[in-house]
């Protein structure tokens, strides 16, 4: 027997009727798995990173050094999944379940090769990298041993990353959410074997994090390959071959994202590079609030990744009104549901930053930022959720360069200037009014209706 959540998707692919409170249901049936998940990596996160962080400011140091730019490679492996499952986002809201399925076949092979060649690149890199980032001697070695074992495990995340969001578009949130709530549940148990039991350290961090994607990645092929009613390729025989038209199409939707990703995350290792020079302390801080912060921003890309699905089948069955009205729809609940965990994270920033760091100077500077971010968390929101609505109707180009323009100029550059006169403080002021801009920014793109055109 079909779920309400099937009958509600199948009703923008076959031309019913949604009312608002049934297209505000939909949203959040497909929101909550995602969230959950989103908040329990969150709490997971928080356990391994106090793990480090018992470890020492010098041990959270080296990861935050490096920990940009394992973001950057993981960033092109969200742009490689999301050139493909767009298109199979809107081949499902066409009924088209069969060409679906050939995306898939195209997108799995194209991934491997990719995510190969990105992971050699970041293996090639990591000796240097902390030398690069202006990394202390106490923390260089241990920074370039995370980063290698990182980027050798970026096939599996490429895998995992790329069958997630193929299953998510298809509608189906709740198998990629509870696999990934077992990954971190996994995380954790290695972190501790590795870390403790085993005594490697950060490289025990790493070693864990890298066994706990594997076996995910291996469960998330399983789910989305054969037991997949939408994208299960055992329903037909078909070819792995990329072919012209579907890489092309891909490359349309990616390219925009993997070049935002390059220059965004580009300036998050700028970021790094301006704080650096603080010391340990501002590094560990700095590092540690960044994850605490979490705690407020997941949820919204759990929001994202429905809105995603949603906008993406919309626009499929040629439903554009729809479209837009669950763009509204989940950027609003996002925006209301990262506003109160922010003024939970300004309350408790003190003993969030405790579960983190025993240091009582990092605690108390990682506190004193988190506070200061709290008032950006409603346009953050925003940001977050009317990007995943763009990226899921194929408008990637104009998004990414309203990302990269506001990243650059509006954080950036004047934090050059402002770290140096208020030290990480003034860091997170740059930061906390470039999400504010950033969200205002994405809100009007969402208004003027471009984004569907």
């Amino acid at each position: 027997m079909a779920s309400s959540k099937d009958i509600l998707l199948g009703q923008i692919r076959g031309g019913g009727t949604l009312t608002g409170g049934q297209q505000l249901k939909l949203s959040l049936m497909l929101s909550y798995p995602a969230i959950i998940a989103q908040l329990s990596s969150v709490l997971m996160q928080y356990i391994d990173t106090s793990m480090v962080g018992h470890l020492g400011a010098a041990a959270g140091a080296s990861i935050g050094l490096v920990s940009t730019c394992a973001w950057l490679l993981g960033g092109f492996c969200g742009a490689c999944s999301s050139g493909f499952s767009v298109q199979v986002a809107h081949l499902i809201g066409a009924n088209d379940f069969k060409s679906a399925r050939e995306v898939l076949r195209q997108a799995l092979v194209s991934a491997l090769v990719f995510s190969g060649c990105i992971a050699l690149i970041g293996m090639a890199v990591s000796g240097p990298l902390p030398l690069w980032l202006g990394g202390t001697p106490e923390i260089i070695s241990d920074a370039s041993k995370y980063f290698f074992i990182v980027a050798a495990c970026i096939p599996f995340m490429q895998v995992d990353w790329m069958c997630a969001s193929m299953l998510q578009v298809s509608g189906n949130m709740k198998v990629p959410s509870l696999l990934n709530i077992g990954m971190c549940v996994l995380d954790v148990c290695f972190n501790y074997l590795f870390i403790y039991v085993l005594d490697l350290g950060v490289v025990g961090a790493a070693l864990g994090t890298g066994l706990a994607e594997i076996i995910t990645a291996g469960a998330m092929l399983y789910f989305t390959v054969v037991r997949s009613p939408e994208l299960g390729l055992q329903q037909e025989k078909g070819s792995f071959r990329p072919t012209g038209r579907v890489l092309g199409k891909a490359l349309d939707i990616g390219g925009p994202m993997a070049l935002q990703n390059i220059l965004m995350r580009g300036g998050y290792i700028a970021s790094t590079v301006i704080v650096a020079p603080l010391g340990t302390i501002a590094i560990a801080a700095n590092a540690f609030a960044i994850t605490a912060e979490s705690f407020c921003y997941m949820p919204g890309y759990g929001i994202a990744d429905a809105a995603t699905a949603l906008v993406g089948q919309s626009v499929g069955a040629g439903r554009r009104d729809l479209a837009k009205r669950f763009a509204w729809i989940t950027t609003g609940l996002a925006m209301g549901i990262m506003s109160f965990l922010a003024v939970l994270m300004f309350i408790f920033a003190p003993q969030l930053m405790a579960m983190l760091s025993p240091d009582a100077e990092v605690i108390a500077l990682g506190a004193r930022v988190l506070r200061i971010e709290a008032f950006a968390e409603l346009g953050y929101a925003a940001s977050i959720v009317a990007y995943g609505a763009c990226v899921g109707a194929g408008d990637t180009k104009w998004p990414s360069v309203l990302n990269l323009v506001s990243m650059w100029l509006v954080r950036i550059f004047p934090a050059i200037f402002f770290t140096r006169m208020y030290g990480l403080v003034g860091f997170w002021i740059c930061m906390a009014v470039e999400l504010t801009f950033r969200g205002t920014v994405f809100l009007i793109r969402l208004a003027r209706g471009k984004w569907l055109k």
